[in-house]
């Protein structure tokens, strides 16, 4: 681990203009500075960089960070990645945690285990190319495909020979030791003494890392000897570098792809991925046939939110598209799917189509994930009532996974249309399903005595309340330091900070925010208002967590800023001494006066936010409170009725306090 002292000197070194500046051409614009965003075509610049905050934003993808996070972006590197990255352009010593004997036994086995298998990669690659049974079997198979000598050589496939354990032989030869050649799966050791190599006699398909790294091997026994072979395809076992959870196979080929064409293709198999290659299309990935991890949405998830998943048309492919949906939505993934034509799969499609007939087939023919799946499940209730139930159950669960509400509103008018079922019957379902699934999830407050189930339970207030956490964490971070003035419970005038006022205010009423992300700023917070020197914004933006750091670039990007006047007082030694004596007066006079504005305005705007906040934490539970004496499942009416009439009133104050009316 990377500690915070490093990563600050890292930040410190990796000037933002300096860093971007390598991959965009930047031209200053006041403070700032203006360029062609590296992450989405544009014709306009929409591409800001602020040096003084550190950071970057896009206007026109949305997309922002400060310097590790455009690396991480620019060169598809993990956070310890790219700060090694960085580390190393600008000459700064990493300094990791020293590691326990144990960790270091491991870190060294590990870095044994890709020396082994980078062996092994060139190895088989060599016999392909050079060896004549490589070239007479290995390589006639691949060019009976179709693999041109370029795309054989960018997936470095190779193979192995029918030998008892030649390869094995070879890597002992050149000093890779036993232990690994077991771990890595490459070699077999019997208690008898019998060696063999694991892939003979199969061609090579190397997994690749994010990164590049080999970490596993995939082999194929070619077609004149399947017959009577149990296992066509072999795959490496799992080890202390291959999880085969955590990757997808064509993950390094296609992740400069996936970003530029903001959308990514999965498929099932190796020559999948490579015949798509091979005809033009290069953003596709492959699970290899086993069931989606969430690790590997999650690594996707960083290359781009739009998946679309192609499986051949028969019973098998219907029900792998249809087993990853809902995880993919968990993971808040944008999913369409296409069913290839019968006796099709992307492999021989790929090979008889061209790239561009290709992805117009896939435009034209894809279909969202809800009128997929709908279509699916109706053809199979037919006209069976009991059926067809559990078919819109069953899809509206899917839809209740989603995070965006005006996805799902869209989504359910479709239902609606698809099922013959009024809107209001869905949205009646769908809540269900959601408090179901949040049943066990309650909270306790002694501002809010009665124990009810999170904010998150009504979608309509999903997005407001992530979005006033959202406002409140802001003012943390560009006024965290800022000081006003407040009368204490004794009525004297204290100076206090933002960041500790914001505070005291959530947790005197043991608020906690929903959103696992926004609560870990508000305990670190905490952990570290009282540092000697401490600085909000510094500390979020260089942050060991990447989420923790790449939310606080983001929420940087200015959302309140202070009026004109507020900034427009400085004037130059040169001016001010040429002023006369009255004139210096009344500049002096009109800097305090604006100091003194600005400090009026910062509270209030603060206190605005934290209202809204509190508003909508009361309303949640208020409308929870509406569906449990609705549908009759309150334990206690007479309590759950003063309850209401309480929260009721705290929403009243609320709302006077914003200035809003509250409508009954």
């Amino acid at each position: 681990m990377i500690d915070q002292v490093t990563i600050a000197k890292i930040m410190d070194a990796a000037q933002i203009k300096d860093v971007v500046s390598e991959f965009v051409s930047l031209k200053q614009r006041g403070a700032n500075y203006i360029g062609l965003c590296p992450f989405h075509n544009e014709k306009t610049g929409s591409f800001t960089v602020s040096p003084a905050k550190g950071i970057f934003k896009c206007f026109g993808c949305g997309e922002g960070g400060n310097a590790v996070h455009f690396i991480m972006k620019h060169e598809q590197l993990s956070y310890v990645e790219a700060l090694k990255y960085l580390a190393k352009k600008y000459h700064i010593e990493i300094e990791e945690r020293e590691l326990s004997e144990a960790e270091q036994q491991q870190q060294s086995d590990r870095e044994s285990m890709f020396a082994l298998n980078r062996f092994a990669q060139k190895y088989f690659s060599d016999i392909l190319k050079n060896h004549i049974d490589g070239k007479s079997i290995g390589m006639s198979y691949f060019q009976e495909r179709g693999f041109s000598e370029a795309v054989i050589e960018k997936f470095q496939l190779g193979y192995c020979l029918n030998e008892q354990d030649a390869m094995t032989r070879e890597a002992l030869k050149n000093g890779y030791k036993k232990e690994f050649l077991q771990k890595t799966g490459l070699s077999y050791f019997s208690e008898n003494g019998r060696v063999a190599d694991s892939f003979r006699g199969r061609v090579i398909f190397p997994w690749h890392s994010l990164s590049g790294k080999v970490i596993a091997f995939g082999g194929r026994v070619l077609d004149a000897r399947t017959k009577g072979v149990s296992q066509k395809y072999k795959n490496s076992p799992e080890s202390e570098i291959f999880k085969k959870g955590n990757e997808l196979y064509g993950i390094f080929q296609a992740k400069n792809a996936i970003v530029r064409e903001k959308c990514v293709y999965m498929v099932e198999g190796y020559t999948d991925v490579i015949s798509m290659h091979q005809c033009g299309i290069e953003n596709v990935v492959a699970n290899s046939g086993t069931a989606l991890d969430v690790a590997q949405i999650r690594l996707l998830h960083r290359l781009t939110p739009n998946i679309t998943l192609l499986y051949d048309g028969d019973g098998a492919g219907i029900h792998a598209a249809l087993r990853g949906i809902d995880m993919l939505l968990l993971e808040g993934m944008n999913v369409k799917v296409l069913l290839l034509p019968d006796g099709e799969d992307p492999d021989s499609f790929a090979r008889n189509h061209s790239a561009e007939e290709f992805v117009e087939f896939i435009r034209t023919n894809q279909l969202d994930f809800i009128r997929f799946k709908a279509t699916q499940l109706l053809a199979d209730a037919k006209n069976d009532p009991l059926k067809k139930a559990s078919a819109i159950t069953d899809v509206l669960n899917s839809v209740s996974l989603m995070q965006n509400t005006i996805l799902v509103s869209e989504y359910i008018k479709l239902c609606s249309d698809l099922f013959e079922k009024s809107e209001a019957i869905l949205y009646s379902e769908l809540n269900k399903l959601k408090a179901k699934r949040n049943k066990d999830e309650f909270v306790k407050s002694e501002e809010f005595a009665s124990p009810l189930p999170t904010e998150n339970t009504f979608l309509s207030l999903d997005t407001d309340l992530s979005n006033s956490e959202k406002n409140i964490l802001r003012f943390v971070l560009q006024y965290g330091n800022e000081t006003v003035l407040l009368r204490n419970n004794n009525g004297e005038e204290v100076e206090v900070r933002i960041a500790e006022y914001i505070l005291k205010e959530l947790r005197c009423d043991n608020l906690k925010f929903s959103d696992t992300l926004h609560e870990i700023f508000l305990t670190e917070l905490e952990q570290h208002l009282g540092d000697e020197g401490f600085s909000p914004s510094t500390f979020f933006v260089t942050h060991q967590n990447p989420d923790v750091s790449l939310l606080a670039a983001d929420l940087l990007t200015e959302k309140y800023q202070l009026s004109r006047i507020f900034s427009k007082n400085d004037v130059t030694e040169k001016t001010l001494n040429a002023m006369t004596s009255t004139a210096k007066r009344r500049i002096e006079e009109l800097k305090k006066q604006q100091e003194e504005d600005k400090k009026i305005w910062l509270i209030n705007a603060v206190n605005s936010a934290i209202n809204e906040y509190k508003k909508i934490v009361v309303s949640s539970k208020i409308k929870e409170l509406e569906r449990c004496l609705r549908d009759n499942t309150a334990a206690d009416v007479t309590q759950m009725m003063k309850e209401h009439a309480r929260l009721s009133e705290i929403k009243r104050k609320l709302a006077s306090a914003l200035g809003q009316v509250v409508v009954k």
